[in-house]
């Protein structure tokens, strides 16, 4: 078996692996990165990506069946295998382009199943068997989909990966799991012709946000016929019928597929990492600040070190990982950490939700509709509201939530709000262009200073 050595391996290429592998490269670091699949990981091959290309081609079809004020369609149709073999060449494309980007940094590429004998050795199988030995070791081998044992997948029960791979539109669908990869495929697959019908334990869907959030969301899957029932628990499937347990009694939801989708575990012991000892969090691998684990020498980034799992938080931790490695001074602050639902209306969340602000001391919160807004009016579009959060005297922005069309596109002005550490004052002395969406915040702003013009 052949042996080679490096500063830095990685072990997964999902966001965080390779943006650690490809800043690691930027910076002049000997890199090895393995990958046993596709490069990209969960987010690009079968997750964020494949997800985004099928909700927008539903939206579109949804669009011609119903078309905006003077627009009238006949006779569309819709061709799901067609649309799967253009969202996988979205994917062929962008994971080609992960593989281009890591030869322009240098970095040493092998496709196999790694197995760790300790923090500075990896073995990976296959044709060219190799040993790698390394200085530095990071872990980002990301998480799967959740099983239910009265539900495992196969078959007509699907996790999102068989969801996101389906040749014909179900006539029927259960979604087990209220959480945001349920609604968002639910809801495409809705668009698409099918009859939903969303069970969720907790008493309402996306527990993790207040009502007021949820709400207008709630309207919108009733518009679209996706039954909800919330304080319900999935007990099995069978001829034809999804089991449900509901205020003690039994309900049997007719079903075509069952796609289950209550959240993800973390691949925290997979290839060989059990092996390491490594301090755990539950099924996470702890990390501190600077995600270093137990072991010296070893960092954890992404989906196996914990909540939130998403991959702009992994593609943050492998950027400073990497400049960590290369000696450089960098701290971990997730305060300005957007989260989004890809629903229709979207949700953003940055920040402390008011509840959660109200807990530390007085707060300002304040909200402005998209009802009342040009833009939004223009589109047809305008379910929702901007809701600001402040400490008691405005100065500070403790976060920022929105609900409505199109809104993930405002996340990042959000985030950025919360990062350079804008007060009010600062964002209603910014002019925003008109008519834009962007303008709700400005207007939130405003009224949380009391100085509201347009409401």
């Amino acid at each position: 078996m052949r042996e080679i050595t490096c500063r830095l391996l990685i072990i997964g290429s999902g966001p965080g692996g390779y943006v650690c592998a490809l800043r690691a490269g930027q910076l002049g670091i000997d890199t090895v990165l393995v990958e046993e699949a596709r490069l990209g990981g969960t987010c690009l091959t079968v997750g964020c990506i494949p997800s985004k290309a099928l909700i927008h081609a539903a939206d579109e079809f949804h669009r011609t069946r119903h078309p905006g004020p003077g627009v009238r369609i006949t006779g569309a149709s819709f061709d799901l295998p067609e649309a799967m073999a253009w969202k996988d060449g979205i994917v062929d494309q962008l994971s080609s382009g992960v593989g281009t980007l890591l030869r322009k940094a240098k970095v040493r590429l092998i496709h196999g199943r790694a197995d760790l004998r300790d923090g500075k050795t990896a073995v990976v199988a296959g044709d060219d068997p190799v040993t790698i030995r390394c200085e530095t070791l990071v872990i980002a081998t990301g998480s799967e989909p959740a099983t239910l044992p009265a539900l495992p997948f196969g078959g007509d029960i699907l996790s999102s990966t068989e969801a996101l791979a389906l040749t014909e539109v179900p006539a029927r669908l259960a979604v087990v799991g209220g959480g945001y990869i349920g609604l968002e495929l639910g809801m495409a697959y809705a668009k698409l012709g099918s009859t939903v019908t969303v069970v969720e334990t907790a008493p309402r869907i996306l527990p993790a946000w207040d009502a007021d959030l949820t709400t207008p969301l709630m309207s919108a899957l009733d518009r679209l016929g996706v039954r909800v029932l919330t304080g319900s628990l999935a007990q099995g499937f069978s001829g034809g019928a999804l089991s449900v347990l509901k205020d003690g009694a039994e309900d049997r939801v007719g079903a075509d597929k069952v796609l289950v989708t209550v959240g993800r575990r973390p691949r925290s012991t997979a290839a060989g990492i059990a092996g390491l000892g490594l301090a755990t969090d539950g099924p996470f691998l702890r990390i501190d600040g600077a995600c270093r684990t137990s072991m010296t020498g070893v960092y954890a980034i992404g989906d196996v070190t914990g909540e939130p799992m998403l991959a702009h938080r992994a593609m943050a931790q492998g950027e400073m990982v990497a400049e960590l490695v290369a000696g450089h001074a960098r701290t971990w602050d997730h305060r300005a950490m957007p989260a989004v639902c890809f629903t229709d209306p979207e949700i953003v969340s940055v920040g402390l939700l008011p509840d959660q602000a109200a807990a530390r001391g007085p707060v300002k919160v304040a909200s402005f509709p998209f009802g009342v807004n040009g833009r939004a009016l223009t589109e047809n579009r305008f379910e929702g509201f901007v809701r600001v959060v402040a400490d008691g005297d405005g100065r500070e922005i403790l976060g920022i939530q929105a609900v409505g069309s199109g809104v993930s596109e405002l996340a990042g002005e959000f985030s950025l709000a919360l990062e350079m550490g804008a007060t009010l004052a600062d964002i209603a002395a910014t002019i925003h262009a008109h008519p834009t969406r962007g303008e709700v915040l400005h207007e939130a702003s405003l009224r949380a200073l009391g100085r509201t013009l347009h409401l």
